[in-house]
C-alpha cells in the first residue's frame, strides 16, 4: 500500500468503507472496517513517516482555523502547528479536527508511544445522516417533538452515539423553528441551518469547559441544547437543571444499556444527593436510546440494534422509588409506549433476516433469554 499524503490515505480509507485510520511506527496504516481492525499488506511506516503524517494533520487543522477566522495570515496557522507539536513533544495528547473539501471531516487524536508519534483518525461525513440512512426506528422521531426534557444516547465506544445524536439534531433542524446550541469536544458534524438557528461551540476554543459552556448557554435563549458527552457531576447537574426549567437537552453516555445509564447518572452524585436526583431525573427524562452496531448477515456493513426507554408512568415511578432492577421488565412490556429491550431489537433483526443468529447471541445482553426468544421465533 502506497501511503502518500494524509489526504491520499484518507481517500483510500473511504474507498474501503473504513470508519477509522490507525497510524503507528513499524506497521502499515490500519483501517477499522465494520468495527474490526484490518491491517492491509504493505511496507510499515517509519517513525519519520508517522511524524510527517501527524504534522500534515495538524497543518490541515491550522488551515481550517484560518478559514474559520476569515484570515489569510499564514503565520497564524504556523503558530498553531508549532504550539501543538510542542504539546505532543511534552507528553500531551491532542484532539483536533479538519475538513477535506467535498469529501469528509476528520477527528484526530495524536499522541506519543515508545518515544514515537501515533495517531487515530475518525472519518466523519460532511453532513449528518438521516433516520432512514442510519436504519434507525422511525418512532424515535417522536422524541424530537419534545419541547423540554432530556434525551440520552448511550452505548459502547464506536456504537454510533454521535451519529445518532446528529440525526436527532438534524431532524429538529428540519422540522422545528428553534435555537439550538451545541457544546462539543471536538465538533464533529457541521450543521447547516434549516428551520432552526444552530450555534456550535467547541470546548477549548469557544468555551473553556463543558461545565462553563453549559452555565453560559442558559443565557443564550436556547430551545435545544446538545452536550457532546457528560463527564462529571457538575455538567450533569447543569444539564438536569436546564431540562427542568424548559429546555430540551440531548447528550451521550458510555454505558451498555438504558437501565445502566440511569444507574450511571445517579452514581455520579454522592449518596446523600441521589434521592433528589432520582426525583429530578424521573421528572425530566424524555427517553434513552441504547445502541450497538451489529454486522449484517451479508457480511458487508453493520446495522444498529436499538434499545429504547421512554418515561412512561411505570418508568417514572421506578426511578422515583429507586427500584432500578425493575426497569428491564418495564421496557420489555412497554411496547405500547414505544419501548423495547436490546434483545427484542436483536430478535427483530434476526427474524427479518438482516443479522444472523450467531451475531444476535454475540451482541445480546441476556443470553438465556435471547435463546428462548429466538427458539420461539
Amino acid at each position: 500500500m502506497n501511503t502518500g499524503s494524509i489526504h491520499d490515505l484518507l481517500e483510500l480509507a473511504l474507498k474501503h468503507r473504513a470508519s477509522d485510520v490507525i497510524l503507528k511506527s513499524g506497521m502499515t496504516p490500519a483501517f477499522r472496517i465494520d468495527g474490526r481492525v484490518r491491517i492491509p499488506s504493505g511496507p510499515p511506516l517509519s517513525p519519520k513517516q508517522v511524524f510527517e503524517l501527524c504534522e500534515e494533520i495538524i497543518d490541515a487543522s491550522g488551515r481550517d482555523l484560518l478559514l474559520m477566522l476569515g484570515a489569510d495570515d499564514l503565520s497564524i496557522a504556523d503558530k498553531h502547528t508549532d504550539e501543538l507539536m510542542k504539546r505532543i513533544e511534552n507528553g500531551d495528547e491532542i484532539d483536533i479536527d479538519f475538513t477535506i473539501a467535498e469529501l469528509m471531516r476528520v477527528r484526530a487524536n495524536i499522541f506519543k508511544q515508545r518515544n514515537t508519534y501515533g495517531a487515530t483518525l475518525r472519518i466523519i461525513p460532511l453532513k449528518p445522516y438521516n433516520f432512514t440512512e442510519l436504519h434507525l426506528p422511525d418512532h424515535l422521531k417522536d422524541l424530537c417533538k419534545l419541547t423540554q426534557g432530556m434525551i440520552i444516547v448511550t452505548g459502547p465506544t464506536g456504537s454510533g452515539k454521535s451519529t445518532t445524536l446528529a440525526a436527532l439534531i438534524q431532524h429538529i433542524n428540519e422540522t422545528r423553528e428553534a435555537n439550538i446550541v451545541t457544546i462539543e469536544d471536538p465538533i464533529e458534524y457541521i450543521f447547516q441551518e434549516g428551520k432552526s438557528v444552530i450555534h456550535q461551540r467547541e470546548v477549548g476554543q469557544d468555551t473553556k469547559t463543558f461545565a462553563s459552556g453549559l452555565k453560559s448557554v442558559l443565557r443564550q435563549t436556547p430551545d435545544v441544547i446538545l452536550i457532546g458527552e457528560i463527564r462529571d457531576a457538575d455538567s450533569m447537574s447543569v444539564a438536569l437543571n436546564a431540562a427542568e426549567v424548559g429546555h430540551l437537552v440531548l447528550t451521550s453516555l458510555h454505558t451498555t444499556s438504558a437501565p445502566a445509564a440511569i444507574d450511571r447518572i445517579l452514581h455520579v452524585f454522592p449518596p446523600e444527593d441521589q434521592p433528589f436526583i432520582r426525583l429530578q431525573l424521573s421528572a425530566v427524562l424524555g427517553g434513552i436510546i441504547s445502541q450497538k452496531l451489529v454486522p449484517k448477515a451479508s457480511g458487508v456493513g453493520r446495522l444498529p440494534a436499538v434499545e429504547v426507554m421512554r418515561n412512561s408512568p411505570t418508568i417514572k415511578k421506578i426511578i422515583e422509588d429507586g427500584a432500578l432492577t425493575e426497569l428491564y421488565v418495564a421496557m420489555r412490556e412497554g411496547q405500547h409506549f414505544g419501548m423495547n429491550t436490546m434483545n427484542q431489537a436483536l430478535e427483530a433483526l434476526v427474524t427479518s433476516g438482516q443479522i444472523t443468529f450467531e451475531m444476535a447471541m454475540e451482541y445480546c445482553g441476556n443470553i438465556t433469554e435471547m435463546k428462548q426468544m429466538l427458539r420461539k421465533s
